[in-house]
């Protein structure tokens, strides 16, 4: 069991890392980008545009952090 239990903490942290907000953004955005390309929609600019939003708003909280 302790191989598994280290497993599953080697995996959460190699994806949610430090910070919880930016890896919950990224699967709201895969899933945003899943639901448009099975409409038939074009997805492609989804992701790009999560990722300029979620690095603007982790620096911000970083900014606001170290202003502290």
């Amino acid at each position: 069991m302790s191989r598994v239990r280290g497993f599953a903490i080697g995996v959460w942290e190699f994806v949610v890392g430090d910070d919880l907000r930016a890896a919950l953004g990224v699967v709201l955005a895969l899933a945003f980008t899943a639901l448009l390309a099975g409409g038939g929609i074009s997805a492609w600019w989804v992701m790009p545009l999560a990722v300029i939003v979620l690095l603007a708003l982790s620096l911000r909280r970083a900014a606001r952090g170290a202003s502290r």
